[in-house]
């Protein structure tokens, strides 16, 4: 068993690279290297921990940035116009959002289909139809369900009801797809634009809320084509909203 380190002077075994350690039988000598790792006798690397510092301190930077990005932000007017309201219709607006790096929607698919009909024949219309329908099966459905469990004590549904007095807008305003190769991926993340507006006059707009950068992917890491983690953003959009309109209506 490594006993007490002997204090050793300049000139002594240490300069050599050793250090001489004493025990109860006999004397050994052991390896800077060993006695650094084991018995912290050196300073700690401070560049090592410097840089772990700095690594800490970018991440926790990052998450806190991303947390702050996601939340809802009312813009203007008053989102409590809807308190009381047992119904709210809810619609979904795709008229125009960038995807990615690209300004359009347009530009994106146009892209992506030349590169899938190039590989192989019908693959990019394919690609552009389910992209179109995931709108209705994957999207809404999930974005529905999140934001009436949300608010479901305030005893509120939002569904399709155009005779309710109320409209709630949502409008796609940007997409990144993400991705997922398996050993790497990248949540996707979608950003809203949340419109309250009279049913009857969609276009006075109550009140109008933002929520950027949601972030989209599965927690089993399923989540190999775009749908579905798109649509995990949805319903963390909805989700999220329904949190923010639970405290405005009280």
């Amino acid at each position: 068993m490594i006993g007490d380190l002997e204090h050793v002077e300049n000139g002594s075994s240490l300069a050599n690279g050793k250090c001489k350690e004493s025990t109860t039988n006999s004397s050994k000598f052991v390896n800077l290297r060993r006695l650094q790792g084991l018995h912290g006798y050196y300073k700690p690397n401070k560049y090592i921990f410097t840089m772990k510092r700095t690594l800490l301190f970018t991440l926790l930077t990052f998450w806190a940035g991303f947390a702050v990005a996601q939340k809802v932000s009312l813009k203007s007017g008053d989102v409590s116009v809807i308190k009381g309201q047992e119904k709210v219709n809810l619609v979904f607006d795709y008229s125009s959002f960038a995807v990615g790096k690209f300004a359009t929607e347009q530009d994106y698919l146009d892209k992506k289909y030349a590169e899938y009909e190039a590989d192989e024949a019908g693959k990019g219309k394919r690609f552009k139809d389910s992209w179109v329908a995931a709108r209705k099966t994957r999207y809404e459905p999930k974005f529905d369900e999140l934001i009436n469990k949300g608010l479901s004590k305030k005893k509120m549904t939002f569904g399709e009801f155009p005779d309710a007095k109320y409209t709630l807008r949502v409008k796609t305003t940007f997409v990144e797809v993400g991705f997922n190769v398996g050993v790497m991926k990248r949540p996707a993340s979608v950003s809203f634009q949340y419109d309250i507006v009279e049913t009857a006059n969609p276009g006075k707009v109550l009140a109008s809320m933002t929520q950027n950068n949601v972030p989209g992917s599965q927690m089993a890491g399923f989540d190999y084509d775009v749908g579905s983690r798109v649509a995990e953003s949805y319903a963390k959009g909805g989700k999220m909203l329904a949190k923010f309109l639970a405290k405005k209506v009280k």
